[in-house]
């Protein structure tokens, strides 16, 4: 938790600060004026709540791309990935993520490959059916970009993993009034090879580009 000041202009404020003006020219401020002061300033000292966003599964997109042969890149997307942010604007640097990827909605556009990937050649979703990201630090190296570490768990084996992340965009309202909306990007790159998935060496490449379409959710309050 961390203190913010707020721009608070009122009417009220206004109207005494004129009359303070006013009885400068005369060297004379009552107490009263000094401490309805005092109370209009330390009211303007609010606090900075962390905010817990919710991963909007129908407009998030867990996508990857890796190479084939070494001639050709085949790309393909989770279709399903859920979970919560938590994001402090006055200290970016306490974000963290659990998010899960449903490894059962793996889809390249090719049936027969996308049953291969599901099976225990490879990703065993019937074992195995969820892929899960839990933040443990979050670094802030410059504007606009987060480095998030993580523990990343696929095919039951967790590696420590860093999240690129551009900064989350501006919040807005929902048009459909259904609270507040952000969206954010990041990208990271896995070696299947390091969680247990090495079926297939030469055809199927060993390095996974990740990149994470993200948008997120607030209700109303």
């Amino acid at each position: 938790m961390s203190l913010k000041i707020c721009n608070i202009k009122t009417e009220r404020t206004l109207g005494r600060t004129d009359t303070l003006m006013t009885r400068k020219r005369t060297n004379f401020v009552p107490k009263s004026t000094i401490l309805a002061f005092l109370f209009l300033g330390l009211s303007s000292i609010c606090i900075a709540e962390p905010q817990t966003w919710q991963i909007d599964p129908n407009h998030t997109a867990a996508q990857f791309s890796v190479r084939h042969l070494g001639i050709s890149t085949v790309r393909g997307v989770f279709e399903k990935t859920s979970g919560t942010v938590v994001f402090d604007p006055s200290d970016p640097a306490k974000t963290s993520i659990d998010a899960t990827i449903d490894a059962t909605t793996f889809n390249s556009r090719v049936q027969m490959r996308d049953n291969d990937v599901r099976s225990p050649h490879f990703l065993d979703v019937a074992k195995y059916p969820a892929i899960t990201f839990k933040s443990t630090h979050t670094e802030v190296p410059g504007a606009g970009i987060f480095k998030i570490t993580g523990d990343l768990t696929i095919h039951g084996v967790t590696k420590q993993v860093v999240l690129e992340v551009e900064a989350p965009s501006q919040s807005i309202q929902d048009p459909m009034g259904k609270g507040t909306r952000m969206g954010a990007n990041a990208t990271t790159k896995i070696n299947r090879n390091d969680f247990g998935i090495t079926t297939m060496p030469g055809i199927v490449g060993d390095e996974i580009q990740i990149v994470l379409d993200v948008e997120l959710t607030r209700p109303a309050k």
